[in-house]
């Protein structure tokens, strides 16, 4: 929240990235390629190269500045950048391959009919063309290159995918298959389960000495403060001179100045915790520091303010069941390893074939509930891929699923009803359109895959380091 109060007149990188449907290239290989002296070249696509200059005019176009980039180079904004160069450069490689182009005749027509340059009666008016240009920083040259790969990409698009239709059987097969009703008897496991209370002390010692090793923890000694504009300059409202002050901090503690001889200066009074250790994880000042105690001395920003802390001491050990925290959490681990144990042992029966309706209805036992599912979308009892294990089975079959809390159930189909789609229904039309999409996909990731295996992409990292550089 403060950070972004402080960096409110930064310009955000959000929304630059064309969609292209060919899935980012891993960089292999780096720079082997390139040890014959050519490194004004970025990246090679089989015999095509990428030079440095392509890639500089390519962010020059994106409209990106240079601060915006120097402010990512961590979040790694070149490479996402070349990548999206990468798939673009593949992309035009295989329009030249598959010789699809546009003539200007259509170029002209394509302009003539946007929705942006027609008047209030719907004809072409080319001062409404050059205003355009003009708000959008470019030039009609450039627009119309822009206008033209666009094109050349929807007619590869429409090459690879065009004219996909399903079968009506195949559609109405998918109808029934994804709307029929379900009906399904199933049992909450958490009436099955271990309670939590139930666990003697010896049970929880035997855990606590089986699993000593990863169960030690560390209790730390620790001093901090909380820094606001009240109480660093005497104001209610973060201003330029708050951060002012939270720069010389920060430059203090680079120069290795103790946290007291800092805290001194400021004139607040730390606070100090012994012996503490984090076992419930609320979402407290005391553990974020916790959480963040690999680092001695520490600026934090906590939501509306800045912690600023040191840790004095660290002692790994592990906790005694006396500590009423520790047990408290040595029993909800233990109550986790028994339901584990428990959902795992009737999933094994189940695909063992070993758990029946007798199984069943003892596991029950006069608990077994009912409900009927409307369509393969209808998550309203159990999450959605759990909805999907269940209209992928027959009737009689048993599975375990889950609902949006993590809750486990066994289910069981009952019954199911299904019916047929109507061809000429509005439902229809929609369907059909849902299928085709879904099927047009899925031959654009097999092309997509397809892709991948004809062109080799190699990175030359040490020319993208010497860029971004450029930018530091």
């Amino acid at each position: 929240m403060i950070r972004s109060l402080r960096n409110f007149a930064k310009t955000k990188i959000a929304g630059i990235f064309v969609f292209i449907i060919i899935i980012p290239f891993v960089f292999w290989g780096m720079g082997s390629i390139f040890n014959s002296g050519n490194t004004n070249n970025i990246a090679k696509i089989n015999n095509t190269n990428i030079s440095t200059q392509d890639f500089m005019d390519y962010l020059n176009n994106s409209k990106l500045s240079s601060q915006v980039i120097k402010d990512n180079l961590e979040k790694n904004i070149l490479e996402e950048l070349l990548s999206t160069l990468i798939s673009a450069t593949i992309l035009n490689l295989e329009i030249k391959d598959l010789d699809i182009s546009m003539s200007e005749e259509i170029m002209v027509k394509r302009i003539k009919k946007n929705n942006n340059f027609l008047d209030e009666n719907g004809i072409f008016k080319r001062t409404i063309y050059e205003k355009f240009l003009l708000l959008n920083n470019t030039s009609a040259p450039m627009f119309e290159i822009k206008l033209k790969n666009n094109e050349l990409e929807k007619q590869l698009f429409n090459y690879i995918s065009g004219g996909i239709r399903s079968p009506k059987f195949i559609l109405n097969k998918t109808y029934k298959d994804e709307n029929k009703k379900l009906y399904i008897d199933y049992i909450d496991l958490k009436n099955s389960y271990k309670k939590s209370n139930s666990f003697t002390n010896e049970e929880l010692q035997r855990f606590v000495d089986k699993n000593s090793l990863k169960l030690k923890q560390d209790y730390i000694d620790f001093s901090y403060i909380k820094i606001t504009p009240k109480n660093l300059v005497g104001l209610d409202e973060f201003n330029q001179t708050f951060f002012d002050k939270i720069d010389e901090i920060e430059n203090k503690i680079s120069k290795n100045i103790d946290f007291k001889t800092i805290v001194n200066d400021l004139n607040i009074t730390p606070i100090i915790e012994t012996n503490y250790m984090n076992i419930e994880n609320e979402n407290t000042i005391e553990n974020k520091i916790y959480n963040s105690r690999k680092n001695k001395i520490e600026l934090l920003e906590v939501e509306d303010t800045y912690i600023f802390y040191h840790i004095d001491k660290i002692n790994t050990k592990l906790p005694n069941l006396k500590n009423d925290r520790f047990k408290k959490q040595i029993t909800n681990l233990l109550y986790q390893k028994e339901k584990y144990d428990f959902n795992q042992k009737i999933l094994k029966e189940i695909e063992s074939k070993k758990f029946n309706q007798i199984s069943f209805n003892k596991l029950g036992n006069n608990s077994i509930e009912k409900i009927k599912l409307n369509s393969i979308n209808d998550n309203n009892k159990f999450e959605i891929n759990s909805v999907k294990i269940l209209y992928s089975l027959t009737i009689n079959d048993f599975t375990l699923v889950a609902d949006d809390k993590n809750n486990i159930y066994v289910a069981k189909i009952v019954k199911y009803e299904e019916k047929n789609i109507e061809q000429n229904s509005k439902e229809f039309d929609k369907f059909t359109k849902d299928t085709n999409a879904r099927h047009m996909t899925n031959v654009l990731k097999s092309y997509d895959y397809f892709l991948n295996n004809k062109y080799k992409v190699i990175v030359n990292q040490k020319t993208l380091d010497r860029v971004k550089n450029y930018f530091k």
